[in-house]
């Protein structure tokens, strides 16, 4: 039994003695070695995605966008005055992709508007509710976006068919209240 005690502690004093040793390594090893970060606009535009969808409070009333020229990347699209957040925190996820030098910021943020959030309440039943776009609502980020100003809808996003882009524009234009709808929807 002592045999044992005095083995199991040795093992332990060996064992914390190369964790030990293996941590103060680790990082002379490290010191050492370059990591290339790929930084092709492929690489980059990929990331850009990533961290857009990621985003808390990105969801079906917004529409964030993105062009990448070289290292600099223009964000466009519209946030809801109440996710306005959404803005900021899409160009900070953006400045922080390794690679990107600039941000430019072209987000409108939606003037507050009880209508329109009506508007935007009864376009989404109205669309989501018919036949199959129902679909559309699963996942966390919908891939359709319905953007409501001042009364006038538009649809972003995509969808997998014609028929699917046809009947939501027609549903969006059922909408009570709704002085137009431009169905801008890509299929793919």
């Amino acid at each position: 039994m002592r045999i044992r005690r005095h083995a199991l502690k040795a093992f332990f004093v060996v064992a914390l003695i190369a964790m030990v040793g293996a941590a103060i390594d680790v990082p002379n090893a490290m010191a050492g070695s370059t990591t290339p970060v790929d930084t092709s606009v492929s690489a980059i535009s990929k990331q850009v995605h990533h961290n857009l969808m990621m985003l808390p409070w990105y969801g079906v009333f917004d529409n964030l966008e993105y062009q990448i020229n070289g290292t600099e990347v223009k964000l466009s699209g519209q946030v809801t005055s109440e996710h306005a957040v959404t803005e900021s925190d899409a160009v900070n996820a953006v400045k922080s992709i390794p690679g990107v030098t600039n941000v430019v910021d072209n987000i409108e943020v939606l003037p507050v508007s009880m209508f329109d959030d009506q508007i935007r309440r009864y376009e989404y039943r109205t669309i989501f509710s018919k036949s199959d776009l129902g679909r559309y609502t699963m996942g966390a980020i919908p891939p359709v976006h319905i953007i409501v100003r001042n009364g006038h809808v538009f649809l972003e996003g995509a969808v997998i068919n014609q028929m699917d882009k046809t009947m939501a524009g027609m549903f969006a234009n059922s909408v009570p209240g709704v002085f137009s709808v431009t169905n801008d929807l890509k299929i793919g």
